[in-house]
């Protein structure tokens, strides 16, 4: 009897630790299989498609068939399995370390934006070998037959890039991904705190659906917004081959970010905002409904 009574508190102590990463990988995977087409569609038209969303989504079915909008689930969820995992994580504890310090007041929005910033750097670090295997699968059927790499999987994919490119080569635009992750976190999770805040203030139950949904979903427009311009350098980087000379397009970040500015203009940053918005809306909306319906169902479920 003494031994089960004392493994439940591990127990217990063990589950209040990983929590918070657990149900933010589980979240984001759930969300990346209700919108994978909406990203296949997204990644196709940033690299060059034309066309409404409808009609690139109708043309991919067309020469690849109705699985072909889920290609790259794989990898999509391995990114999430890691990227999710550690940003929803990091910013749960990074959260509860500044509600301590600030003897249980709400944090400010700067504070809340830190945090979120911090958790997407670190999260982005931990899955970018993931993001790039999702870009290169989902970008390889737009390629000339010759230069396709006709991954397998994901699996394929990442052993191919570290036999042709090394180690580092998994990380190749970490450095806009990075960037990218910090300016989306910081939109999502600063956000979605701050208009739970807002509802409760107007009329709206605290930790109610209507509360939830309602910061969710405007979250979801501020992360979109705020990570497009870093997300469409991050895709260009990560599509790049080699020239003639044996050269990249681009040298970094800030090259891409310049020749892009200089050569196509400001909004070509903003190239599929609508369907990049409805894309990254709706998982941050359906990430974070999970998030709050997780806990819940794991203690009523699961007694936990």
């Amino acid at each position: 009897m003494s031994d089960s009574k004392s493994a439940a508190p591990a127990t217990s102590s063990v589950w209040k630790a990983i929590k918070p990463f657990v149900n933010g990988g589980l979240s984001g995977m759930g969300a990346t299989c209700i919108i994978q087409p909406v990203d296949m569609v997204k990644v196709r038209i940033q690299i060059g498609a034309t066309g409404s969303p409808l009609s690139v989504a109708q043309e991919i079915i067309r020469t690849d068939g109705f699985g072909g909008l889920y290609k790259g689930l794989g990898a999509g969820l391995l990114r999430q399995a890691t990227y999710t995992t550690a940003r929803l994580g990091i910013f749960n504890y990074a959260s509860e370390y500044l509600k301590e310090a600030n003897q249980g007041k709400p944090l400010p929005l700067y504070q809340k934006a830190g945090a979120g910033l911090a958790a997407g750097g670190l999260g982005a670090l931990v899955g970018s070998p993931a993001d790039l295997s999702l870009i290169r699968m989902q970008s390889d059927a737009t390629l000339p037959p010759e230069k396709r790499r006709n991954y397998t999987s994901v699996g394929n994919a990442l052993t191919r890039i570290v036999q042709e490119d090394g180690v580092r080569g998994l990380f190749r635009g970490a450095g806009p991904t990075v960037v990218r992750a910090m300016a989306l976190n910081m939109g999502m999770l600063a956000s979605n705190d701050q208009f739970k805040e807002l509802c409760e203030e107007i009329g709206f139950a605290k930790g109610g659906q209507a509360t939830i949904l309602t910061s969710a979903t405007l979250a979801g427009f501020v992360a979109s917004a705020c990570s497009l311009p870093f997300d469409f350098v991050k895709t260009r980087m990560q599509k790049m081959e080699r020239g003639a000379d044996g050269k990249y397009p681009y040298s970094g970040f800030s090259d891409c970010f310049r020749k892009t500015l200089t050569q196509e203009g400001p909004l070509k940053f903003y190239t599929g905002f609508p369907t990049y918005c409805l894309r990254i809306a709706p998982h941050v909306t359906f990430t974070l409904i999970f998030v709050a319906a997780l806990p819940k169902l794991e203690s009523k479920y699961l007694g936990l």
